[in-house]
């Protein structure tokens, strides 16, 4: 059973669903750590609640990235993990990171990558107008949701859709999508997939 860090920054929903999927037996993972770098995030409640532990580090801290990643590194290679999943962390991962877990970090982000990298994506589709949006789960390089992709999964865009409402769809698809995209990587099926279910 591989050991997974997950690096979340914000309420934590996408950490959650690996964790549980992870507890009860749907991805053969030992979710070993929780790593935030925002203190009061309600992602570091869940795992409390879930009786992970939790590394919560503020960059601010730290004299540069380097120094910051090199002390999360410290506590990944402590605990023999294997494989990084961010899950809402935003921030880019750094040239520390990137080297001592090549291959082996993973993203899921709110679009059909390439379109709507960045921040908002879900604010940018409205804005563009566009009809169809999605998922997109992907392994991280040094740019920003630049990777190659891995799996990804359509939203339909309705004509009186809310951020709110999109948001809903989209995180729907993640909960399911991810835990099942993290078992077919953990099995060594790493070519990428159109995901099988979509919303409307």
């Amino acid at each position: 059973m591989k050991k997974i860090a997950v690096f979340a920054s914000g309420s934590g929903s996408n950490f959650q669903a690996i964790a549980v999927a992870a507890q009860s037996g749907i991805l053969n993972a030992d979710i070993s750590l929780l790593v935030c770098d925002k203190p009061g995030a309600f992602a570091v409640d869940r795992a409390e609640m879930l009786r992970i532990p939790v590394l919560v580090i503020s960059p601010k801290s730290y004299p540069s990235k380097a120094a910051y990643e090199a002390e999360i590194l410290q506590r990944l290679i402590s605990l023999d993990v294997e494989m990084i999943v961010l899950a809402g962390y935003m921030r880019l991962i750094g040239p520390t990171l990137l080297e001592a877990y090549e291959g082996k970090i993973v993203n899921i982000h709110p679009s059909l990558l390439p379109a709507f990298p960045g921040k908002d994506a879900i604010g940018q589709a409205l804005a563009a107008g566009v009809e169809t949006t999605g998922v997109t789960i992907h392994f991280v390089d040094e740019g920003m949701d630049t990777g190659p992709i891995i799996a990804s999964a359509e939203v339909k865009i309705d004509a009186s859709e809310t951020m709110e409402s999109l948001q809903k769809k989209i995180q729907r698809i993640e909960h399911s999508m991810y835990p099942d995209v993290l078992e077919e990587l953990l099995n060594g099926e790493e070519e990428a997939v159109q995901w099988e279910k979509s919303v409307h």
